[in-house]
């Protein structure tokens, strides 16, 4: 998809209302689905996070930008993951926390990125955080520099990779609740997405296609 076709498809995205959780659960391994059926979620007294899907142009077709996680003691150890992090006690709200987050991670500039909207809110059990998406765009391709101790790559992958259907599959893996379960996952150059951050481009999707089809 070239930028200016998605750039066009900006005013439907901001009239729509979002999938909500619905969306999610088509990404979601059972084993989630079934934790989260029986949480009362309030009673943990999450913490809060926020995250951004950010597209811009990369030789005029779009991209979105996910990072890898590097090999830590911790639950998302090597995991793919949208740029983010936990709220910060100044932070003005989860929009600046997306913001602040992405410029720490990958070195986007928070003035040079127009928030479209928000996105349904994920809760992710193994470390009790509310996670609130954020979707927005930049005209250019960000000088991207990634925060060592927290991004082992910066991951550039086209906006069509994630609509092609052919790339939700289901793979085996050990996670922080189970061992050797299928779950459901995107293929992105090549790597594995799966658990939350595969939930909200789950969200991310419909909606990207929900607003072509109008």
């Amino acid at each position: 998809m070239t930028f200016e076709t998605f750039k066009n498809l900006i005013p439907k995205i901001e009239k729509m209302s979002v999938p909500g959780e619905s969306s999610h659960f088509i990404m979601a391994p059972e084993a989630r689905r079934k934790a989260l059926n029986h949480l009362k979620i309030e009673e943990k007294n999450p913490r809060n996070a926020a995250v951004m899907m950010f597209f811009y142009p990369k030789d005029t077709i779009t991209h979105l930008v996910l990072i890898l996680r590097p090999e830590y003691e911790g639950v998302h150890s090597g995991q793919i993951a949208l740029p983010g992090g936990k709220v910060e006690m100044h932070d003005i709200n989860y929009t600046e926390t997306a913001l602040r987050e992405t410029h720490e991670e990958v070195g986007v500039k928070p003035n040079t990125v127009t928030v479209i909207k928000s996105l349904t809110k994920v809760y992710i059990p193994p470390s009790n955080f509310w996670v609130h998406p954020f979707l927005g765009f930049s005209e250019r391709r960000p000088n991207f520099v990634r925060q060592k101790e927290e991004v082992a790559k910066v991951i550039e992958v086209p906006l069509t990779e994630l609509l092609n259907e052919d790339n939700v599959v289901f793979k085996k893996l050990t996670t922080s609740y189970a061992q050797n379960i299928e779950v459901p996952s995107f293929e992105l150059n090549g790597y594995v997405v799966w658990g939350a951050t595969a939930m909200m481009l789950s969200e991310l999707k419909m909606l990207l296609k929900t607003s072509i089809a109008l």
